[in-house]
């Protein structure tokens, strides 16, 4: 019922396909926050994992390092709170938002009439970018968009993301989160990457050189630590025992570096600003006119069947005030 909606849209030419707003927000499951009991479980695999191992070789073999071992597939565990109410649902705990059992609707905008083109639920525990890149392909192939631009909060700003994105051509606009470094240190910006070079410049004009790159795609970079000890900037600079200064890069942080530099643009500041009025008041929307605050009922389906409906519901209105205005 929810795509012939939007296909009704689309064939009114409401929907452009081409600048799409995500985000996620929380639904209070219909759960008892205090009855729960822990239980631990295996973290999913994520799906870029067989793409990054292949960079990881590929980006040793170039710097002349070995190529790693194949190691087996060793799935993480974690302990969560698994609720005895709705065990579908997930514990979300996070700043600034309410703790307890929540699930969430990730949701997606098209920019020219805030016609909702996507509403994927998912328990509570799981990051805003998980499902991103698949959900954006569904509607990619689903209703044939033809995306140019999409615009996303800080949550989405990882390395994954910024090359799914880059691969698939999209100028991405993404909020930026700066991780402040410890009390007295420089911050990593401090320090210049030189490309041509694959190396970094130091605050003092030192060298980092190129060292070895990990499993995880990071490539480090180490000081001269006979250089530093000497340096009068080493107290803003490292506490290591031997005076050595190591900095880490993602292999895919080119892709990220891009995103941010579109954030700082003209027609990025600008798409950006339309969140608000795209998404965010399509989410203000769904809860205080149909009351989207809460989960009627138990189950991450019943729950979907609710999200579906009521974003059904949201497109059916400004359909109806679109044909409306026409006459």
């Amino acid at each position: 019922i929810f795509d012939e909606i939007v296909l009704q849209a689309i064939n009114h030419e409401m929907v452009g396909g081409r600048v799409l707003f995500t985000d996620s927000t929380h639904l209070k499951a219909n759960a008892n926050k205090h009855k729960y009991t822990r239980k631990t479980i295996e973290q999913d695999t994520q799906n870029y994992i067989k793409d990054l191992d292949e960079a990881v070789q590929e980006d040793r073999e170039a710097h002349g390092k070995k190529s790693l071992k194949a190691k087996e597939e060793v799935k993480a565990k974690k302990e969560i709170r698994h609720s005895a109410t709705d065990p579908e649902s997930g514990y979300l705990y996070r700043e600034n938002k309410p703790e307890g059992f929540f699930y969430l609707d990730h949701r997606t905008t098209d920019m020219k009439y805030n016609i909702i083109t996507d509403a994927y639920v998912t328990p509570g525990n799981v990051h805003d970018s998980a499902p991103y890149l698949d959900r954006l392909d569904h509607q990619i192939g689903r209703f044939g968009f033809q995306v140019e631009a999409v615009a996303l909060d800080s949550g989405y700003l990882t390395t994954p993301i910024c090359k799914g994105l880059s691969d698939r051509h999209i100028f991405g606009v993404i909020a930026h989160r700066r991780f402040h470094p410890k009390k007295g240190l420089f911050p990593k910006w401090k320090f210049q990457y030189d490309n041509e070079k694959d190396q970094y410049i130091c605050p003092n004009g030192q060298t980092l050189f190129y060292s070895t790159t990990d499993r995880k795609g990071y490539r480090f970079y180490k000081s001269n630590p006979e250089k530093c000890a000497s340096c009068p900037l080493l107290e803003s600079c490292t506490r290591s025992k031997n005076h050595q200064k190591v900095v880490s890069r993602h292999i895919w942080e080119d892709h990220k570096e891009k995103v941010r530099e579109n954030r700082l643009t003209a027609s990025g500041k600008t798409l950006y600003k339309k969140r608000k009025e795209k998404i965010e008041r399509s989410f203000a929307d769904s809860k205080q006119l149909h009351g989207l605050r809460y989960c009627r009922l138990r189950g991450k389906r019943n729950v979907t069947e609710q999200v579906l409906l009521t974003a059904t519901c949201q497109n059916m209105k400004k359909i109806a005030t679109h044909l409306a205005k026409l006459g």
